[in-house]
């Protein structure tokens, strides 16, 4: 099974998952500051404000750290929270510690569809959107609205990573070298 982590490292760079699953070399993530925080973040929502439902978003429950399967995609990965609204559909709903800047990063709308694409195969509801909070913005709260094509992208990501994994061959790296600075594996690249 493929994690929303896996998805997430192949868009950052396709070797990450050649790197990881094909040469299984380690990434290291807890040497990265944001990874650490990331995961502080997340800890600490998890013990705050469980029961807080978001009336302004139609928000009539919540669960939390809900681990997800999906057999269609063969993906798997928990939502850091579930939502149910009010006109009958669900949306994921993700902590991000970073900062709000008129736009939203594609690792975010990815993460968040794949969440919906989980939650609407175990779940059998509708899920058009999800939510993402940044925390380093007084905790700003923005909606992402899946565009239609979004779930066949997401069937073409999977089968990116699944090729990869099986036949070991080594992809091209990715086109915006300002990614390679910050990437753990850097060193093997170059």
């Amino acid at each position: 099974m493929i994690t929303i982590s896996d998805i997430l490292e192949h868009i950052f760079c396709p070797r990450f998952t050649y790197y990881m699953h094909v040469l299984e070399i380690q990434q290291h993530e807890d040497r990265r500051f944001k990874v650490m925080k990331g995961r502080e973040v997340h800890e600490k929502r998890a013990k705050e404000n469980t029961g807080y439902l978001r009336k302004k978003l139609g928000v009539c429950r919540r669960e939390e750290e809900v681990f997800l399967v999906s057999k269609e995609l063969q993906i798997k990965g928990v939502v850091d929270v579930v939502l149910w609204l009010s006109d009958g559909t669900m949306a994921p709903f993700e902590y991000k510690y970073s900062e709000y800047a008129n736009v939203i990063p594609e690792t975010y709308l990815v993460q968040l569809a794949f969440q919906g694409a989980l939650l609407q195969e175990n779940y059998g509801l509708p899920v058009a959107k999800g939510y993402v909070c940044f925390v380093r913005s007084n905790n700003r709260v923005e909606e992402v609205v899946f565009p239609e094509d979004m779930y066949q992208k997401l069937e073409l990501l999977v089968g990116e990573i699944a090729t990869i994994m099986q036949e070991g061959y080594y992809p091209e790296r990715v086109q915006y070298s300002n990614r390679c600075r910050d990437c753990t594996y850097r060193n093997l690249c170059q």
